[in-house]
């Protein structure tokens, strides 16, 4: 379809993720005049089963994908000289029509703890509320029964996830609640709830309950396979937004450039990887990096891409009972498939309506766990989460199916049967990566991105206790049925802790595992070898004072210009103990506040 360019609207946004369609959807809907229009590089979603089947999530991450952008991090060596792959959100609606779709929320005082007038937990727990309807459980404080995100426990459930449950409370001696999304609550197991419409069994995501269900609305438009270039200034002021057609969404299409102007605001909304390189492209950003490019100075904002963070994540697999519920025969197309397709398409119900993961505790070491993990920990521990007993150190959950990692995917060479796998990953690392444009050896532009994982020592720790953790609980799940070997720490020979296929689960008070100084050394670079992202990039154009190496302010301006906001994971300035799109949700609500207000539109 050809567009009508150029052109000019009110509001253009750069860059249509989960933020862009929440801000924009909230302003159409409180003023419908508003001539808005979205800009997105990736295609539309709009119910295409990848995007609305939620048990399609993997596909997603698969390496043919183009509904993710895969970036590929600086080799480090802290990883083993590895260049880590980062995915991130490549289509209309951004990550919330890619991820897992696990509903997690941050304690509220990491809100609190970005010290940004406006941000305070205070102030946004009416947002969280306005954005959800929380099918689970009535009359929650926390919870909000209205909004346009929905949150149940998806088409039926799964038995592996209980096991853990059960398991975590008994051997791990921990409490268990149904809510570990109040805002609050921690170190507890509990069920997982999804964003998954209870009723439809559809994933529940910001394109198709922001924007797409305002099709009668003619001023919203979404241009698809639009990738935009600049932001365009005159006299500092940003006046609108130079883009071409996107080669991996339009491969056979002219790449030349075209400009839609703005008449009111410009938003940046392309996520941790975008935003920054579209601010330096614009010549927002450090004086080397634009001189490295060619590029001319607008404004000299340092903060520009740094401040990178995400939560590191491992997945390791095990062997399941032949008779438990699995996703696998799912995702390998069996004949289950159509059967339960049927069911979804009829009721709602089925493992289409599954993610597999139903089960997780925000984890925090008690005194006995602290004292079997590496020294190195320690000063972290005392600085930061000690005195903060509502700051998880990691998530612990459980997959009831085999999910590939980004760094060593056994898919193609496992044979076809039931399998589980454990993830754990580490809310609050210390380390800190950058995201910058550059230009490549063939004069080309490319990312210079640098993860920053496990730089600091500490980081690690976490995660090597979380192998051992995770293990003896699985070892002791009914449908247990041994490891996956090749996705394990290489033991030396003869370990007590090799990896092996098993009839049946040990006994619930079975000794633990004891590891070697060389078991602990096989874990240790187990994990500098498959560690990845938890596709939770963000702080990338952080919300702080430009003294700080701030790129925003508390109302998202962008610092020595006019007319130019940014709006999505990138300006968080310190990192949630969650999964991110909650916040990225409440980010867009925010934001919709701000311009509404600023545009002097009512948005009740």
């Amino acid at each position: 379809m050809s567009h009508p360019i150029p052109s000019e609207f009110d509001i253009v946004f750069a860059g249509g993720g989960t933020t862009a369609c929440v801000i924009a959807g909230r302003l159409a809907a409180y003023d419908p005049s508003l001539r808005i229009l979205i800009l997105e590089a990736g295609q539309h979603t709009l119910n295409k089963p990848i995007h609305v089947q939620p048990f399609q999530y993997p596909l997603n991450q698969a390496p043919t994908s183009t509904t993710v952008t895969f970036n590929i991090g600086n080799p480090s060596t802290r990883l083993n000289g590895r260049a880590p792959i980062v995915p991130c959100g490549r289509c209309v609606g951004g990550g919330s029509c890619v991820n897992f779709m696990v509903y997690t929320r941050p304690p509220a005082s990491d809100y609190d703890d970005w010290g940004t007038n406006g941000w305070e937990s205070e102030s946004l727990i009416p947002l969280m509320k306005k954005l959800e309807t929380y099918e689970v459980q009535p009359d929650l404080p926390t919870h909000g029964y209205d909004g346009p995100i929905k949150v149940s426990s998806g088409g039926c459930k799964v038995g592996i996830c209980d096991e853990f449950i059960q398991v975590g409370t008994v051997y791990h001696k921990r409490q268990y609640a149904d809510d570990t999304n109040d805002l609050k609550t921690c170190n507890t197991y509990s069920p997982w709830r999804k964003y998954i419409d209870g009723t439809t069994g559809r994933r529940s995501d910001a394109a198709h309950h922001y924007v797409y269900n305002q099709a009668h609305n003619s001023n919203l438009q979404v241009w698809d396979g639009k990738l935009v270039k600049r932001i365009i200034f005159e006299d500092k002021r940003a006046v609108g937004v130079e883009f071409t057609s996107d080669p991996v969404s339009c491969p056979d299409a002219d790449r030349s450039s075209s400009i839609v102007r703005a008449s009111k605001l410009v938003v940046v909304s392309a996520g941790a990887f975008g935003s920054p390189t579209i601010l330096e492209r614009s010549g927002i950003g450090a004086e080397a990096i634009l001189k490295r490019c060619g590029i001319k100075q607008l404004v000299n904002l340092p903060g520009v891409g740094e401040n990178y963070q995400d939560h590191n994540l491992a997945i390791v697999p095990y062997l399941a009972a032949d008779n438990v519920v699995t996703m696998d025969a799912l995702w390998r197309g069996e004949s289950i498939l159509q059967e339960s397709l049927a069911q979804w398409n009829s009721s709602g119900k089925s493992l289409i309506a599954q993610n597999g993961i139903d089960s997780k505790i925000k984890w925090r070491p008690d005194d006995e766990e602290l004292k079997a993990m590496d020294p190195a920990f320690q000063p972290r521990w005392k600085e930061f989460f000690q005195d903060r007993p509502d700051k998880p150190v990691a998530i612990f959950t459980s997959f009831a199916g085999y999910i590939p990692p980004l760094a060593r995917p056994l898919s193609d060479i496992l044979p076809p049967r039931n399998y589980m796998s454990t993830g754990y990953y580490t809310l609050y690392p210390v380390s800190v990566g950058s995201v910058h444009i550059k230009v490549t050896e063939d004069g080309k532009e490319g990312k210079d991105f640098t993860t920053g994982f496990l730089d600091d020592p500490s980081d690690i720790v976490p995660l090597d206790f979380g192998y051992k953790k995770t293990r003896e609980i699985f070892r002791r799940m009914a449908s247990y049925r041994g490891e996956v070997a090749a996705g394990h720490p290489d033991f030396p020979e003869g370990s007590a802790a090799a990896c092996r296929e098993a009839s049946g689960p040990v006994d619930l008070n079975a000794p633990d595992i004891v590891y070697t100084a060389e078991d602990d050394e096989a874990i240790n670079q187990f994990h500098r070898d498959i560690v990845q992202t938890a596709w939770h990039s963000l702080g990338t154009c952080a919300m702080k004072p430009e003294a700080d190496q701030g790129v925003v302010d508390a109302r998202l301006n962008v610092y020595g210009v006019s007319n130019l906001k940014v709006a999505d994971m990138s300006i968080v300035p310190l990192n949630v103990g969650a999964n991110t799109y909650s916040t990225a949700l409440l980010i867009g609500e925010r934001a919709a506040m701000i311009i509404a207000e600023e545009l002097g539109i009512n948005c009740i």
